[in-house]
């Protein structure tokens, strides 16, 4: 078979990792594409046409490109004699099971934490706490299982392995001390004893564990350079005009950060604490109270009501990945939680699920913020929400009441951000 082709720069990317480790197991032969520039190769016209929104990595076969690094590490691992996907249809099921677990509860919570620290997102500190906490409750898990466990499924690596190793590798090599993973030993011990097995070590190199988390970069203003006294600077000083303290100038106070758009709209009747607090203590009629209650506080002029739709329900066959996609979601609005209300619905009694969910935000229209910064937004169809229209506001008041049966189905779950 000819050599795939590897779209993607060599500089110690973990989803590159995912597909090389998987090659070395199975004997197929990756190449890395040749002084690959991210920014620059990634927005050429062919690689465009490979993958429209130009990411990496992208895999180019003789059959087609492969975009994802998940597909691809599935891709190559596929193609070769060894048996990454276990022997049975159940083992198949639980090597998915913890491909999707790795990147859902692991590798976003991780990246979470590093991006900022690279300057590619923006701080939040609430998100970071939440992040934090949803790794270690990842850990927590993952710990359990592997404490009667060499690997994730079986008594050999699979690919399930290769895929959370390398989502772990970026946590131990860059991120998280020792002081941090020592809560989890049969975590520590695993990551350990995959990452010096040959297949890895290969493509990894010597890994060592971090010894500190890289701060936030700062945003004070950086020391200004002196300029270079001219012959004339000194005539200037011997005169009676005294020079200015430099001090005045070098230690003027940092411009405060600009306030939120939405923080500057005209102030709102509606108190979204207030509201909150009345969801979270109604523990009884329901309708009566919270329902009642909500629409007396709601401020149409100060908010808007959205109904979103997942784009995608035909990929929903599996319940736990269906929670955690959503929980995911939930997880990357913190950083409109001092501007927004939700509510997700999992309808179905079976697979595929569909997910649906009504949104409360600040303003008129759904906040470019958070569009910009939260990825899942664009997987969702946003209708705004008519309240003259009586259908839609039940509709609504469903949503918040977790109504069931919810348009004649069961419900799976409910979420609620607030």
């Amino acid at each position: 078979m000819a050599a795939l082709i590897l779209h993607a720069p060599n500089n110690g990317n973990k989803n590159v990792y995912k597909t090389l480790i998987a090659a070395e197991y199975v004997g197929v032969q990756v190449q890395l594409t040749p002084d690959f520039q991210m920014g620059v190769s990634n927005k050429t016209p062919q690689f465009i046409n490979m993958n429209p929104i130009g990411k990496v990595p992208v895999l180019e076969t003789p059959d087609g490109p492969v975009f994802e690094s998940n597909a691809i590490a599935r891709y190559v691992a596929r193609l070769g004699h060894n048996n990454l996907f276990g022997s049975s249809l159940i083992h198949q099921a639980q090597i998915d099971q913890w491909i999707d677990f790795s990147s859902l509860e692991i590798d976003a919570n991780i990246m979470k934490l590093y991006l900022p620290r690279l300057g590619f997102a923006t701080y939040f500190p609430p998100v970071e706490e939440n992040a934090i906490s949803s790794l270690k409750r990842a850990l927590e898990a993952l710990n359990s299982h592997l404490a009667h466990n060499t690997y994730l499924v079986g008594h050999s690596v699979t690919l399930a392995d290769i895929i959370t190793t390398s989502n772990l590798y970026i946590g131990f090599a860059k991120l998280l001390v020792k002081s941090f993973t020592s809560e989890f030993p049969h975590v520590e011990r695993y990551f350990w004893t995959l990452v010096n097995q040959p297949n890895f070590r290969k493509i990894l190199g010597q890994v060592k564990q971090t010894e500190a988390m890289p701060p936030i970069p700062s945003a004070k203003q950086q020391p200004k350079e002196s300029k270079p006294k001219t012959k004339d600077e000194p005539k200037k000083v011997a005169k009676s005009e005294p020079e200015k303290p430099k001090v005045e100038v070098e230690e003027e106070a940092p411009k405060p950060k600009p306030k939120n758009p939405l923080d500057l709209l005209p102030p709102s009747k509606m108190i979204l604490d207030d509201w909150k607090r009345l969801y979270s203590n109604t523990k009884r009629n329901f309708r009566e109270v919270a329902i009642k209650g909500f629409w007396d506080m709601y401020d149409p002029e100060g908010y808007s009501l959205w109904f979103c739709d997942y784009k995608y329900n035909d990929e929903n066959t599996v319940s736990f990945v269906t929670l955690n996609k959503v929980g995911g979601f939930l997880q990357r609005m913190d950083l409109a939680r001092k501007y927004a209300f939700g509510k997700m619905l999992i309808i179905g009694s079976e697979p595929p699920f569909k997910v649906k969910g009504l949104w409360l935000f600040r303003g008129q229209e759904i906040p470019k913020f958070i569009i910009d910064e939260c990825y899942d937004m664009e997987l969702y169809e946003w209708t705004k929400v008519d309240i003259s229209d009586e259908v839609q506001k039940e509709r609504a008041s469903q949503m918040i009441e977790d109504a069931e049966p919810f348009e004649g189905e069961a419900l799976l779950d409910a979420k609620c951000f607030k």
